[in-house]
Protein backbone atom coordinates (compact mmCIF):
# COMPACT_ATOMS: atom_id res chain seq x y z
CA UNK A 1 0.00 0.00 0.00
CA UNK A 2 1.43 3.55 -0.76
CA UNK A 3 2.58 6.12 1.63
CA UNK A 4 -0.58 8.18 1.36
CA UNK A 5 -2.70 5.48 1.68
CA UNK A 6 -1.86 4.60 4.74
CA UNK A 7 -1.74 8.40 6.20
CA UNK A 8 -5.27 7.93 5.35
CA UNK A 9 -5.90 4.92 6.97
CA UNK A 10 -4.31 7.00 9.91
CA UNK A 11 -7.53 9.08 9.48
CA UNK A 12 -9.63 6.54 9.50
CA UNK A 13 -8.65 5.58 12.85
CA UNK A 14 -9.70 8.87 14.34
CA UNK A 15 -13.25 8.82 12.27
CA UNK A 16 -15.37 5.85 13.60
CA UNK A 17 -18.37 6.23 15.59
CA UNK A 18 -20.23 3.19 17.53
CA UNK A 19 -23.28 1.63 17.21
CA UNK A 20 -24.88 -1.19 19.23
CA UNK A 21 -25.13 -4.85 18.00
CA UNK A 22 -27.78 -6.24 15.66
CA UNK A 23 -30.79 -7.23 18.39
CA UNK A 24 -31.76 -9.99 16.42
CA UNK A 25 -28.17 -11.96 16.24
CA UNK A 26 -29.25 -14.24 19.05
CA UNK A 27 -26.19 -15.15 21.76
CA UNK A 28 -23.65 -12.11 20.60
CA UNK A 29 -21.19 -11.37 23.22
CA UNK A 30 -21.78 -8.15 25.22
CA UNK A 31 -18.97 -5.58 23.99
CA UNK A 32 -20.73 -2.81 24.90
CA UNK A 33 -22.49 0.65 23.14
CA UNK A 34 -19.86 3.71 22.56
CA UNK A 35 -20.92 7.31 23.13
CA UNK A 36 -22.98 8.66 20.20
CA UNK A 37 -21.55 12.11 20.47
CA UNK A 38 -18.04 11.90 18.77
CA UNK A 39 -18.79 11.58 15.21
CA UNK A 40 -21.93 11.05 13.38
CA UNK A 41 -22.53 8.18 10.59
CA UNK A 42 -22.80 11.15 7.96
CA UNK A 43 -18.72 11.95 9.23
CA UNK A 44 -17.50 8.02 8.88
CA UNK A 45 -19.48 8.50 5.24
CA UNK A 46 -17.00 12.07 4.60
CA UNK A 47 -13.96 9.85 6.24
CA UNK A 48 -14.61 6.78 4.47
CA UNK A 49 -15.06 8.68 0.63
CA UNK A 50 -11.77 10.75 1.94
CA UNK A 51 -9.56 7.16 1.52
CA UNK A 52 -11.66 5.91 -1.72
CA UNK A 53 -10.96 9.16 -3.20
CA UNK A 54 -7.02 7.63 -2.68
CA UNK A 55 -7.98 3.95 -3.39
CA UNK A 56 -9.43 4.95 -6.55
CA UNK A 57 -6.48 6.47 -7.81
CA UNK A 58 -4.18 3.17 -6.23
CA UNK A 59 -3.07 1.15 -9.17
CA UNK A 60 -4.97 -2.16 -7.75
CA UNK A 61 -8.48 -0.19 -8.48
CA UNK A 62 -9.66 -2.77 -10.67
CA UNK A 63 -12.03 -0.40 -12.68
CA UNK A 64 -14.55 -2.77 -13.88
CA UNK A 65 -17.89 -1.92 -14.12
CA UNK A 66 -19.41 -5.45 -14.20
CA UNK A 67 -17.32 -6.80 -11.84
CA UNK A 68 -17.72 -4.21 -8.90
CA UNK A 69 -21.37 -4.18 -10.12
CA UNK A 70 -21.82 -7.99 -8.85
CA UNK A 71 -20.33 -7.21 -5.61
CA UNK A 72 -22.57 -4.41 -4.96
CA UNK A 73 -25.46 -6.90 -5.80
CA UNK A 74 -24.26 -9.60 -3.71
CA UNK A 75 -22.79 -7.01 -0.70
CA UNK A 76 -26.05 -5.10 -0.70
CA UNK A 77 -28.39 -8.31 -0.62
CA UNK A 78 -26.60 -9.34 2.47
CA UNK A 79 -26.61 -5.98 3.88
CA UNK A 80 -30.26 -5.59 3.51
CA UNK A 81 -30.86 -8.18 6.54
CA UNK A 82 -29.46 -5.87 9.01
CA UNK A 83 -31.76 -4.16 11.01
CA UNK A 84 -28.78 -0.61 10.16
CA UNK A 85 -31.40 0.17 7.14
CA UNK A 86 -29.88 3.41 7.03
CA UNK A 87 -26.37 2.44 6.30
CA UNK A 88 -24.56 2.61 2.75
CA UNK A 89 -22.47 0.37 1.53
CA UNK A 90 -20.14 0.28 -1.44
CA UNK A 91 -18.38 -2.86 -2.47
CA UNK A 92 -15.12 -2.71 -4.95
CA UNK A 93 -12.63 -5.14 -6.15
CA UNK A 94 -8.50 -4.75 -6.14
CA UNK A 95 -6.46 -6.49 -8.54
CA UNK A 96 -4.87 -8.35 -5.62
CA UNK A 97 -3.85 -11.98 -5.95
CA UNK A 98 -3.69 -12.57 -2.15
CA UNK A 99 -6.75 -13.76 -0.35
CA UNK A 100 -7.94 -10.43 1.80
CA UNK A 101 -11.23 -8.34 2.06
CA UNK A 102 -11.59 -5.58 4.34
CA UNK A 103 -13.90 -2.96 6.00
CA UNK A 104 -13.38 0.96 6.27
CA UNK A 105 -15.80 3.79 7.87
CA UNK A 106 -18.76 4.72 5.83
CA UNK A 107 -19.66 1.30 4.62
CA UNK A 108 -16.71 0.30 1.77
CA UNK A 109 -15.40 -3.02 1.77
CA UNK A 110 -12.84 -4.07 -0.37
CA UNK A 111 -12.54 -7.58 -2.06
CA UNK A 112 -9.12 -9.30 -3.64
CA UNK A 113 -9.75 -10.47 -6.41
CA UNK A 114 -7.29 -13.42 -4.79
CA UNK A 115 -9.93 -14.14 -2.48
CA UNK A 116 -12.77 -13.81 -5.01
CA UNK A 117 -11.20 -16.69 -7.23
CA UNK A 118 -10.39 -18.69 -4.15
CA UNK A 119 -14.26 -19.07 -2.97
CA UNK A 120 -15.00 -22.44 -4.37
CA UNK A 121 -18.96 -21.01 -3.91
CA UNK A 122 -21.29 -18.18 -4.08
CA UNK A 123 -21.99 -18.97 -0.13
CA UNK A 124 -17.97 -18.69 0.32
CA UNK A 125 -17.62 -15.21 -0.69
CA UNK A 126 -20.76 -14.28 0.86
CA UNK A 127 -19.83 -15.38 3.90
CA UNK A 128 -16.65 -13.15 3.37
CA UNK A 129 -18.85 -9.93 2.90
CA UNK A 130 -21.32 -10.59 5.23
CA UNK A 131 -18.44 -11.19 8.27
CA UNK A 132 -16.99 -7.62 6.94
CA UNK A 133 -20.46 -5.73 6.53
CA UNK A 134 -20.76 -6.83 10.42
CA UNK A 135 -18.12 -5.16 11.17
CA UNK A 136 -19.30 -2.11 9.60
CA UNK A 137 -22.83 -1.91 10.86
CA UNK A 138 -21.11 -2.92 14.93
CA UNK A 139 -18.74 -0.05 14.06
CA UNK A 140 -15.99 -2.02 15.32
CA UNK A 141 -12.68 0.19 15.04
CA UNK A 142 -14.96 2.81 16.74
CA UNK A 143 -15.97 0.74 19.52
CA UNK A 144 -11.93 -0.33 19.39
CA UNK A 145 -11.05 3.84 19.95
CA UNK A 146 -13.33 4.86 22.40
CA UNK A 147 -12.54 1.67 24.55
CA UNK A 148 -8.48 3.09 24.26
CA UNK A 149 -9.81 6.77 24.60
CA UNK A 150 -7.54 9.53 23.54
CA UNK A 151 -4.28 8.83 25.40
CA UNK A 152 -3.46 5.45 23.50
CA UNK A 153 -4.57 6.87 20.01
CA UNK A 154 -1.04 6.42 18.42
CA UNK A 155 -0.72 2.70 19.93
CA UNK A 156 -4.13 2.09 17.33
CA UNK A 157 -2.69 4.21 14.79
CA UNK A 158 0.25 1.81 14.54
CA UNK A 159 -2.06 -1.04 14.64
CA UNK A 160 -4.49 0.39 12.08
CA UNK A 161 -0.99 0.89 10.01
CA UNK A 162 -0.23 -2.59 10.15
CA UNK A 163 -3.60 -4.55 9.37
CA UNK A 164 -4.17 -2.00 6.28
CA UNK A 165 -0.78 -2.71 5.30
CA UNK A 166 -0.99 -6.16 5.35
CA UNK A 167 -3.25 -5.65 2.19
CA UNK A 168 -0.80 -5.74 -0.30
CA UNK A 169 2.87 -5.96 2.18
CA UNK A 170 2.70 -8.68 4.87
CA UNK A 171 6.44 -7.43 5.93
CA UNK A 172 5.69 -3.73 6.32
CA UNK A 173 2.52 -4.91 8.24
CA UNK A 174 4.83 -6.73 10.88
CA UNK A 175 7.67 -4.33 10.76
CA UNK A 176 4.94 -1.66 11.96
CA UNK A 177 3.19 -3.90 14.76
CA UNK A 178 6.67 -4.38 16.04
CA UNK A 179 7.40 -0.59 15.96
CA UNK A 180 4.22 -0.40 18.17
CA UNK A 181 4.29 -3.37 19.95
CA UNK A 182 3.70 -3.09 24.01
CA UNK A 183 1.07 -3.65 26.55
CA UNK A 184 -1.76 -1.81 24.70
CA UNK A 185 -1.28 -2.67 21.05
CA UNK A 186 -1.58 -6.80 22.22
CA UNK A 187 -4.60 -5.31 24.71
CA UNK A 188 -6.15 -4.32 21.19
CA UNK A 189 -5.75 -7.28 19.14
CA UNK A 190 -7.26 -9.67 21.87
CA UNK A 191 -9.85 -7.12 21.88
CA UNK A 192 -10.29 -7.28 17.88
CA UNK A 193 -10.58 -10.91 18.13
CA UNK A 194 -13.51 -10.40 20.55
CA UNK A 195 -14.98 -8.05 17.45
CA UNK A 196 -13.87 -11.10 15.13
CA UNK A 197 -16.52 -13.11 17.04
CA UNK A 198 -18.90 -10.80 17.01
CA UNK A 199 -19.11 -10.29 12.95
CA UNK A 200 -19.30 -13.80 12.58
CA UNK A 201 -22.23 -14.40 14.50
CA UNK A 202 -23.86 -11.36 12.82
CA UNK A 203 -22.51 -12.38 9.33
CA UNK A 204 -23.93 -15.70 9.87
CA UNK A 205 -27.05 -14.74 10.26
CA UNK A 206 -27.03 -12.15 7.60
CA UNK A 207 -26.16 -15.34 5.14
CA UNK A 208 -28.66 -17.40 6.39
CA UNK A 209 -31.39 -14.83 6.11
CA UNK A 210 -30.05 -14.02 2.31
CA UNK A 211 -30.70 -17.84 1.18
CA UNK A 212 -26.88 -18.78 1.32
CA UNK A 213 -25.54 -21.68 2.88
CA UNK A 214 -23.99 -21.11 6.01
CA UNK A 215 -21.65 -23.74 5.97
CA UNK A 216 -20.03 -21.64 3.17
CA UNK A 217 -18.77 -19.54 6.37
CA UNK A 218 -17.37 -22.72 7.78
CA UNK A 219 -15.77 -24.38 4.62
CA UNK A 220 -13.98 -21.10 3.72
CA UNK A 221 -12.38 -20.36 7.00
CA UNK A 222 -11.23 -23.78 7.32
CA UNK A 223 -9.37 -23.55 4.09
CA UNK A 224 -7.60 -20.62 4.81
CA UNK A 225 -6.53 -21.90 8.24
CA UNK A 226 -5.12 -25.25 6.27
CA UNK A 227 -3.26 -22.90 4.09
CA UNK A 228 -1.75 -20.63 6.69
CA UNK A 229 -0.95 -24.08 8.58
CA UNK A 230 0.75 -25.19 5.25
CA UNK A 231 2.26 -21.58 4.42
CA UNK A 232 3.54 -20.56 8.08
CA UNK A 233 5.61 -17.67 6.77
CA UNK A 234 3.46 -16.78 3.75
CA UNK A 235 -0.30 -16.88 5.37
CA UNK A 236 -3.51 -15.39 3.80
CA UNK A 237 -3.57 -11.75 4.24
CA UNK A 238 -6.92 -12.71 5.98
CA UNK A 239 -5.63 -14.62 8.44
CA UNK A 240 -3.45 -11.38 9.10
CA UNK A 241 -5.87 -8.95 9.71
CA UNK A 242 -8.97 -10.86 10.43
CA UNK A 243 -7.00 -13.46 13.76
CA UNK A 244 -8.40 -17.21 13.51
CA UNK A 245 -8.59 -19.09 16.53
CA UNK A 246 -9.59 -22.53 16.91
CA UNK A 247 -12.33 -21.47 19.36
CA UNK A 248 -13.61 -18.83 16.54
CA UNK A 249 -14.12 -21.89 14.67
CA UNK A 250 -15.90 -24.11 17.14
CA UNK A 251 -17.68 -21.54 17.85
CA UNK A 252 -19.14 -21.08 14.37
CA UNK A 253 -19.59 -24.99 13.49
CA UNK A 254 -21.68 -24.92 17.06
CA UNK A 255 -24.06 -22.52 15.83
CA UNK A 256 -24.09 -23.94 12.22
CA UNK A 257 -24.65 -27.82 13.25
CA UNK A 258 -27.80 -26.57 15.18
CA UNK A 259 -29.69 -24.90 11.80
CA UNK A 260 -30.93 -26.83 9.02
CA UNK A 261 -29.40 -27.37 5.75
CA UNK A 262 -29.96 -24.95 2.94
CA UNK A 263 -28.49 -25.66 -0.17
CA UNK A 264 -27.49 -22.67 -2.49
CA UNK A 265 -26.74 -23.13 -5.84
CA UNK A 266 -24.44 -20.52 -7.51
CA UNK A 267 -25.36 -17.66 -9.77
CA UNK A 268 -24.01 -17.74 -13.52
CA UNK A 269 -22.95 -14.28 -12.27
CA UNK A 270 -21.02 -15.37 -9.62
CA UNK A 271 -19.47 -18.01 -12.32
CA UNK A 272 -18.73 -15.33 -14.97
CA UNK A 273 -17.26 -13.06 -12.84
CA UNK A 274 -14.79 -15.63 -12.14
CA UNK A 275 -14.11 -16.89 -15.10
CA UNK A 276 -13.29 -13.12 -16.43
CA UNK A 277 -10.78 -12.57 -13.76
CA UNK A 278 -9.26 -15.88 -14.43
CA UNK A 279 -8.93 -14.83 -18.19
CA UNK A 280 -7.14 -11.99 -17.38
CA UNK A 281 -4.28 -13.11 -15.25
CA UNK A 282 -1.21 -13.94 -16.54
CA UNK A 283 0.27 -13.94 -20.28
CA UNK A 284 -3.41 -14.08 -23.11
CA UNK A 285 -1.62 -17.39 -24.42
CA UNK A 286 -1.11 -19.21 -20.99
CA UNK A 287 -5.36 -17.89 -19.90
CA UNK A 288 -6.22 -19.25 -23.95
CA UNK A 289 -4.62 -22.84 -22.64
CA UNK A 290 -5.89 -22.81 -19.33
CA UNK A 291 -9.43 -22.48 -20.62
CA UNK A 292 -9.07 -24.73 -23.57
CA UNK A 293 -7.86 -27.14 -21.21
CA UNK A 294 -11.06 -27.31 -18.92
CA UNK A 295 -12.92 -27.39 -21.89
CA UNK A 296 -11.31 -30.30 -23.35
CA UNK A 297 -11.79 -32.38 -20.09
CA UNK A 298 -14.76 -31.29 -19.17
CA UNK A 299 -13.32 -29.57 -16.28
CA UNK A 300 -16.21 -27.16 -15.15
CA UNK A 301 -18.42 -28.84 -12.63
CA UNK A 302 -21.60 -28.15 -14.77
CA UNK A 303 -20.56 -24.14 -15.68
CA UNK A 304 -19.93 -25.10 -18.88
CA UNK A 305 -21.04 -21.52 -19.74
CA UNK A 306 -18.59 -19.70 -17.15
CA UNK A 307 -15.88 -21.83 -19.15
CA UNK A 308 -17.00 -21.06 -23.19
CA UNK A 309 -17.08 -17.09 -22.01
CA UNK A 310 -13.95 -17.33 -20.06
CA UNK A 311 -12.21 -19.00 -23.16
CA UNK A 312 -13.90 -15.99 -25.39
CA UNK A 313 -12.46 -13.44 -22.98
CA UNK A 314 -8.93 -14.95 -23.20
CA UNK A 315 -9.45 -15.32 -27.41
CA UNK A 316 -10.33 -12.10 -27.24
CA UNK A 317 -7.51 -10.47 -25.31
CA UNK A 318 -5.17 -12.91 -27.32
CA UNK A 319 -6.29 -11.28 -30.41
CA UNK A 320 -8.04 -14.66 -31.83
CA UNK A 321 -11.29 -13.23 -32.59
CA UNK A 322 -12.67 -15.84 -34.66
CA UNK A 323 -12.29 -18.33 -31.46
CA UNK A 324 -13.43 -15.82 -29.37
CA UNK A 325 -16.78 -15.79 -31.71
CA UNK A 326 -16.71 -19.08 -32.17
CA UNK A 327 -17.25 -19.75 -28.48
CA UNK A 328 -19.81 -16.55 -28.79
CA UNK A 329 -21.65 -19.04 -30.70
CA UNK A 330 -21.74 -21.43 -28.64
CA UNK A 331 -22.86 -20.18 -25.84
CA UNK A 332 -26.18 -17.85 -27.91
CA UNK A 333 -26.84 -22.09 -28.66
CA UNK A 334 -26.48 -22.66 -24.91
CA UNK A 335 -28.97 -20.14 -24.45
CA UNK A 336 -26.71 -18.02 -21.78
CA UNK A 337 -28.48 -15.06 -20.68
CA UNK A 338 -26.38 -12.49 -18.81
CA UNK A 339 -25.23 -8.73 -19.26
CA UNK A 340 -21.72 -9.87 -19.35
CA UNK A 341 -22.02 -12.09 -22.40
CA UNK A 342 -23.77 -9.09 -24.73
CA UNK A 343 -20.81 -6.44 -23.15
CA UNK A 344 -18.40 -9.32 -24.73
CA UNK A 345 -20.28 -9.30 -27.84
CA UNK A 346 -20.24 -5.82 -28.11
CA UNK A 347 -16.54 -5.59 -27.81
CA UNK A 348 -16.15 -8.48 -30.33
CA UNK A 349 -18.10 -6.81 -32.67
CA UNK A 350 -15.94 -3.17 -32.47
CA UNK A 351 -12.42 -5.06 -32.86
CA UNK A 352 -13.87 -5.91 -35.95
CA UNK A 353 -14.86 -2.77 -36.41
CA UNK A 354 -18.60 -3.31 -36.63
CA UNK A 355 -19.50 -0.34 -35.05
CA UNK A 356 -23.29 -0.91 -36.19
CA UNK A 357 -22.99 -4.23 -34.49
CA UNK A 358 -21.75 -3.34 -31.81
CA UNK A 359 -24.47 -0.36 -30.94
CA UNK A 360 -27.59 -3.07 -32.28
CA UNK A 361 -26.47 -5.84 -29.65
CA UNK A 362 -26.09 -2.54 -26.73
CA UNK A 363 -29.24 -1.06 -27.85
CA UNK A 364 -31.07 -4.68 -27.59
CA UNK A 365 -29.79 -5.13 -24.48
CA UNK A 366 -30.23 -1.85 -22.72
CA UNK A 367 -34.25 -2.43 -22.42
CA UNK A 368 -33.43 -5.96 -20.97
CA UNK A 369 -30.73 -5.00 -18.37
CA UNK A 370 -31.48 -1.27 -17.24
CA UNK A 371 -29.38 -1.00 -14.16
CA UNK A 372 -26.47 -2.28 -15.19
CA UNK A 373 -23.44 0.34 -16.04
CA UNK A 374 -21.71 -1.66 -18.04
CA UNK A 375 -23.95 -1.59 -21.19
CA UNK A 376 -24.36 2.63 -20.69
CA UNK A 377 -20.93 2.93 -20.68
CA UNK A 378 -20.63 0.38 -23.64
CA UNK A 379 -23.19 2.05 -25.46
CA UNK A 380 -21.83 5.41 -25.34
CA UNK A 381 -18.10 4.86 -26.15
CA UNK A 382 -19.43 2.71 -29.39
CA UNK A 383 -21.75 5.71 -30.35
CA UNK A 384 -18.67 7.84 -30.13
CA UNK A 385 -16.70 5.04 -32.01
CA UNK A 386 -19.43 5.35 -34.83
CA UNK A 387 -19.09 9.42 -34.61
CA UNK A 388 -22.67 9.57 -33.71
CA UNK A 389 -22.45 12.19 -30.60
CA UNK A 390 -25.59 13.63 -30.91
CA UNK A 391 -27.14 10.12 -30.31
CA UNK A 392 -24.55 9.67 -27.33
CA UNK A 393 -24.58 13.05 -26.03
CA UNK A 394 -28.45 12.23 -25.77
CA UNK A 395 -28.02 8.93 -24.45
CA UNK A 396 -25.42 10.01 -21.22
CA UNK A 397 -27.50 13.46 -20.03
CA UNK A 398 -31.05 11.04 -19.84
CA UNK A 399 -28.66 8.54 -17.65
CA UNK A 400 -27.22 11.37 -15.29
CA UNK A 401 -30.75 12.33 -14.54
CA UNK A 402 -31.03 8.72 -12.60
CA UNK A 403 -27.14 9.06 -11.61
CA UNK A 404 -26.15 12.34 -11.27
CA UNK A 405 -23.40 10.89 -9.47
CA UNK A 406 -21.63 8.67 -11.08
CA UNK A 407 -17.98 10.05 -11.97
CA UNK A 408 -17.44 7.41 -14.93
CA UNK A 409 -20.94 8.79 -16.73
CA UNK A 410 -20.11 12.84 -15.81
CA UNK A 411 -16.14 11.67 -17.79
CA UNK A 412 -18.23 10.01 -20.79
CA UNK A 413 -20.24 13.41 -21.03
CA UNK A 414 -16.72 15.44 -21.10
CA UNK A 415 -15.61 13.37 -24.17
CA UNK A 416 -19.25 13.57 -26.04
CA UNK A 417 -19.17 17.38 -25.55
CA UNK A 418 -15.65 17.69 -26.76
CA UNK A 419 -16.43 15.71 -29.97
CA UNK A 420 -19.12 18.42 -30.45
CA UNK A 421 -17.07 20.92 -30.35
CA UNK A 422 -18.41 22.49 -26.78
CA UNK A 423 -15.36 23.32 -24.93
CA UNK A 424 -17.62 25.07 -21.96
CA UNK A 425 -19.87 21.46 -21.65
CA UNK A 426 -16.78 19.27 -21.77
CA UNK A 427 -14.30 21.11 -19.36
CA UNK A 428 -17.47 21.03 -17.19
CA UNK A 429 -18.54 17.73 -17.85
CA UNK A 430 -15.26 17.10 -16.99
CA UNK A 431 -14.80 19.10 -13.68
CA UNK A 432 -17.72 17.37 -12.34
CA UNK A 433 -16.37 14.09 -12.83
CA UNK A 434 -13.03 15.18 -10.79
CA UNK A 435 -15.18 16.30 -8.08
CA UNK A 436 -16.66 13.08 -7.82
CA UNK A 437 -13.26 11.09 -7.53
CA UNK A 438 -11.94 13.84 -5.05
CA UNK A 439 -9.84 15.66 -7.21
CA UNK A 440 -10.96 19.35 -6.12
CA UNK A 441 -7.88 21.10 -7.66
CA UNK A 442 -8.74 19.77 -10.81
CA UNK A 443 -12.15 20.06 -10.91
CA UNK A 444 -11.31 24.34 -10.21
CA UNK A 445 -8.55 23.85 -13.29
CA UNK A 446 -11.81 22.19 -15.54
CA UNK A 447 -14.24 25.18 -13.89
CA UNK A 448 -11.49 27.83 -14.95
CA UNK A 449 -10.89 26.45 -18.41
CA UNK A 450 -14.92 26.29 -19.12
CA UNK A 451 -14.97 29.85 -17.54
CA UNK A 452 -12.72 31.02 -20.83
CA UNK A 453 -13.94 28.85 -23.35
CA UNK A 454 -15.98 31.69 -24.46
CA UNK A 455 -18.85 29.32 -26.59
CA UNK A 456 -21.44 29.03 -24.03
CA UNK A 457 -24.29 31.57 -23.81
CA UNK A 458 -25.20 33.65 -21.32
CA UNK A 459 -26.73 31.12 -18.96
CA UNK A 460 -24.39 28.47 -19.56
CA UNK A 461 -21.79 31.08 -18.27
CA UNK A 462 -23.42 32.22 -15.37
CA UNK A 463 -23.93 28.14 -14.49
CA UNK A 464 -19.94 28.12 -14.81
CA UNK A 465 -19.38 31.12 -12.86
CA UNK A 466 -21.37 30.39 -9.86
CA UNK A 467 -20.19 27.09 -9.75
CA UNK A 468 -16.42 27.75 -10.05
CA UNK A 469 -16.62 30.31 -7.00
CA UNK A 470 -18.26 27.29 -4.94
CA UNK A 471 -15.49 25.23 -5.82
CA UNK A 472 -12.51 27.76 -4.85
CA UNK A 473 -14.18 28.32 -1.61
CA UNK A 474 -14.39 24.75 -0.88
CA UNK A 475 -10.77 24.56 -2.34
CA UNK A 476 -9.61 27.63 0.41
CA UNK A 477 -11.38 25.84 3.19
CA UNK A 478 -9.09 23.00 3.15
CA UNK A 479 -6.31 24.93 2.62
CA UNK A 480 -6.62 26.14 5.75
CA UNK A 481 -7.97 23.03 7.38
CA UNK A 482 -4.94 21.29 6.23
CA UNK A 483 -2.69 24.35 7.80
CA UNK A 484 -0.80 22.96 11.04
CA UNK A 485 -2.03 24.92 14.16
Amino acid sequence: MKPHLLASVAVLVLGIVAAPPLSVAEGLPDLGEAAQTDFSPAAERRIGESIMHDIRRDPAWLDDAEINAYLNRLGNRLAAQSSESRQEFEFFALKDSTLNAFAMPGGYIGVHTGLILAAASESELASVLAHEISHVTQRHLARLINKAGQGQVSSLLALAVAIFAARSNPDLAVGAVMAGQGASIQNQLNYSRDFEREADRVGLFLLERSGFDIRGMSGFFERLQKFGRLYENNAPGYLRTHPLTTERLADMGNRIQSRPYRQAADSLEFQLVRAKLRSKEGAARDAVTDFESRLRDRNFSGAEIAVRYGLAQARLRDGKLAGAEAELAELRRLKAQSPMIETLAAQLRLKQGDVAGAVRILREAQPRYPQERAIVYGLVEALLEGRQAQDAITLIEDDLLSYPSDARAHALQAKTYAMLGKRLQQHRAQAESYLLLGQLPLAVEQMELAQKSGDGNFYEQSRVDARLRELKLRLAEEAKQAKPK
